[in-house]
């Protein structure tokens, strides 16, 4: 939070000089901040009435905030601000991680780390718009303005946490069709931030819409990077009927395994084939493809079926990382945008539309309170121990909210201290 503070009171200030402005931009921007992380619509209330009571609160001692502007002001002062300033403060604390030896947990067999990308909505009304609003029609001719982002995350097989990167906000220039302002805005993420990556492997995943060529030549030619993403037979005919010639000159090499998964026997089929082509034409880029099949062992049914392209070398060997690998893009939907959206941070909710940038920001300040609650995770022994007693996230958030109402803590040490001590927690040794 002391970093928060120092690096937005440099935030730009588009109010004219007044020798009565009580609210710093900064102020505006850890109140939201508070709102985000609290998750809690009526933290700043409560703040401000133990400010009035005591003199003191936890908007000041947790979060910095010298002076509590009330939710319009807020909106007011958060408006005009660009949801790209924030973006470093993400990297920041990402490299924090990094200088800690903490990001080699997200490492996968395949010796890389994974960025799975998708595409998320987050506002959507039939009235309210902004400049940077993207607009449809439904079939009854109804317009509805919305806001849509890409939102990336560090993801490794097995591991429950995934890691929030910076969002790529999808705005109305990018294109009129879904696909290509996905494609776009994952370019255009790239583009920025393809540097913080230099030093490490990085495999991106996603679904089909990106298995395209541009993007994929983008990620392998240019950057010098990996990937795994989703490729449909409707939508990529082309390769498919390579596919099938191949297997019938017997050129398709094939994996089987049995697995148990704790109720009955699966068995998982892999076919792969090496250097077949994306596209039709000269100067299709050459991937290599992937089809995992997992069939019940007794019934036949089947239980998974997907196929994927890749720029990574394939052998018997590691046909199975690749593909478990490419299957923890689902990590993106369930551990990132489902929990953004079902348990507690509301990322569709209508904090505040605003005519600039608003909903933009606050969106970023929601995902990047959703970074440090994970990083605390992983890094804080107080809050796991309390995470794991308390057992719910809701549980966790409302004994938060309601300390937080009633009594003012000096640190965030002390509040978990508190909590610890209350529910008679032990530290545990060094």
């Amino acid at each position: 939070m002391t970093h928060f503070r120092e690096r937005w009171a440099n935030l730009p200030d588009t109010r004219r000089p007044n020798n009565h402005t009580k609210y710093a931009v900064s102020d505006g921007v850890l109140a939201g901040f508070a709102v985000f992380f609290m998750q809690s619509s009526s933290f700043l209330a409560h703040q401000r009435l133990l400010q009035s009571k005591k003199g003191r609160s936890n908007a000041r001692s947790l979060f910095q905030v010298e002076e509590i502007p009330s939710d319009p002001q807020i909106r007011n002062l958060l408006d005009p601000l660009s949801a790209k300033y924030f973006q470093e403060d993400f990297w920041f604390l990402l490299e924090e991680l990094k200088a800690q030896q903490r990001l080699v947990q997200f490492r996968n067999d395949l010796a890389t780390s994974a960025i799975a990308l998708d595409g998320v909505n987050f506002f959507s009304s039939e009235k309210i718009s902004c400049p940077k609003c993207l607009k449809r029609e439904d079939r009854s001719g109804t317009e509805h303005f919305y806001h849509s982002a890409i939102t990336p995350v560090l993801v490794k097989p097995g591991r429950a946490q995934v890691l929030p990167l910076p969002p790529e906000f999808i705005v109305p220039q990018d294109g009129s069709e879904k696909q290509d302002c996905e494609r776009v805005a994952a370019k255009r993420w790239l583009g920025q931030h393809h540097k913080h990556f230099a030093d490490y492997s990085v495999t991106y995943l996603g679904d089909d819409l990106y298995a395209n060529q541009p993007l994929c030549q983008l990620i392998a030619e240019t950057y010098q990077q990996f990937f795994i993403f989703v490729c449909k037979p409707e939508s990529h005919t082309s390769l498919y009927e390579w596919i099938d010639f191949l297997e019938k000159t017997h050129s398709v090499e094939k994996v089987t395994q049995r697995q148990w998964n704790g109720k009955h026997g699966e068995i998982w089929q892999y076919r792969f084939a090496d250097q077949v082509p994306l596209r039709t034409g000269e100067e299709a880029l050459l991937v290599n493809w992937l089809e995992l099949l997992i069939t019940h062992e007794q019934t036949g049914a089947i239980l998974y079926h997907n196929s994927f392209v890749t720029n990574h070398a394939m052998t018997p060997a590691n046909v199975i990382h690749l593909a478990q690998v490419g299957r923890t893009r689902w990590k993106i939907e369930n551990e990132n945008n489902n929990t953004l959206k079902t348990k507690g941070y509301h990322l569709e909710h209508n904090f505040g539309h605003g005519q600039q940038d608003l909903a933009n920001v606050l969106a970023t300040l929601n995902l990047l309170a959703f970074l440090i609650h994970t990083i605390q995770e992983l890094v804080e022994p107080a809050y796991l121990r309390l995470r794991r007693a308390l057992g719910a996230r809701k549980t966790f958030f409302n004994d938060l909210r309601a300390l937080t109402r009633y009594i003012v803590f000096d640190s965030w040490n002390d509040l978990f201290l508190f909590m610890e001590e209350g529910l008679e927690i032990a530290p545990e040794p060094p």
